[in-house]
């Protein structure tokens, strides 16, 4: 009966329990709760992130508009308008998602927090994961620990030819469909196959496999996304993702500042896009308008909700834990 919830009742009730906890959460440090708009002419250009989008008419010629992937940018003028410490819960949207840990629309927590460092940032993730999840302090891992522990290279310093003939000696297989595919894999997709098969599976997890919450941090430059790069030797990217038993649950970035490094990174971005096929997507914005006012230091940070109810009731899929999966909608 397909007019039935995925979830049951008990999950559902769970689920209202930890809205309720995560809004306790930032009320308790002097977080506003902010909405901003679903649909905007704006959206993240992102390689690997794909926007549904919609035409508006009857108010003026016909606007493309996008369901936002995340709700970054509008939070990020707010943040330039005045605003101290921001958090959201909304719905996000993304193409061609679906499966075990992904729905095409989900539930997202955002939050940005004025003059929070690097290190102030994943302490505010460690903190809000030990209060929904009861799982102790996050470890903090570097991305390049990581891959000298479990892939037995160096992500920062090995050569390209030496990153793909890891996967190829490893994941002989994966790697095989990598070199048949359309579009020749790069470095960063070669390390995303080494990370999201080799690497993840153990993170979030204690040497007993008991869930420990794991922060991985200092991701290679060329994944900086919205974060600002470091100057160390070599650089790294002040990136942070959370992750508990495997699963990826947040993203967070000690914030770009500079407009005109935004502007190059969508360029680049969506030249990438147009190399895999993918339609380019706006590279000026309002938010690129506000940095060039200033975009006051900052660190922001987003968390999948969804998967931090699947861990709390331990489902291992996302259709358990929301009303409505697309199959349903």
């Amino acid at each position: 009966m397909s007019f039935l919830p995925t979830a049951d009742w008990p999950t559902l009730r769970l689920r209202a329990d930890l809205l309720r906890r995560t809004r306790a959460f930032f009320d308790e440090r002097g977080f506003l709760e902010v909405e901003t708009p679903i649909l905007s002419a704006d959206t993240v250009v992102d390689r690997h992130l794909d926007p549904l989008a919609t035409s508006l008419e009857g108010l003026g010629p016909a606007r493309t508009l996008y369901l936002q992937t995340s709700p970054e940018f509008a939070m990020k003028r707010l943040m330039t308008a005045g605003g101290e410490a921001i958090y959201q819960i909304t719905h996000a949207f993304r193409q061609g998602e679906r499966g075990p840990r992904h729905n095409p629309e989900f539930t997202i927590v955002e939050w940005y927090r004025r003059g929070d460092d690097y290190a102030a940032g994943m302490q505010l993730l460690g903190d809000l994961c030990a209060a929904l999840l009861a799982h102790g302090p996050a470890e903090r891992v570097t991305y390049r620990e990581a891959f000298l522990r479990y892939v037995g290279i160096d992500p920062l310093t090995a050569t390209d030819n030496a990153i793909a003939g890891a996967a190829r000696s490893k994941l002989p297989d994966a790697a095989a469909a990598f070199d048949c595919s359309q579009s020749p894999p790069d470095r960063d997709a070669w390390l995303d196959l080494l990370l999201t098969s080799l690497v993840e599976p153990h993170l979030g997890l204690s040497e007993s496999g008991t869930p420990r919450p794991t922060i991985l941090c200092d991701y290679p430059p060329s994944q900086a996304a919205l974060a600002q790069v470091r100057d160390d030797e070599p650089p790294v990217a002040e990136r942070f993702e959370l992750y508990v038993a495997g699963l990826e649950l947040a993203n967070g970035y000690h914030e770009l500042l500079d407009a005109e490094a935004l502007r190059r990174r969508n360029q680049e971005n969506n030249r990438l896009r147009t190399a895999d096929g993918k339609p380019t997507l706006p590279e000026e914005s309002r938010l690129l308008e506000a940095m060039r006012q200033g975009l006051p230091a900052c660190t922001g940070c987003a968390l999948g909700f969804d998967r931090i109810v699947m861990l709390a009731a331990g489902k291992p899929n996302i259709a358990q834990v929301m009303p409505f999966p697309v199959e349903r909608a």
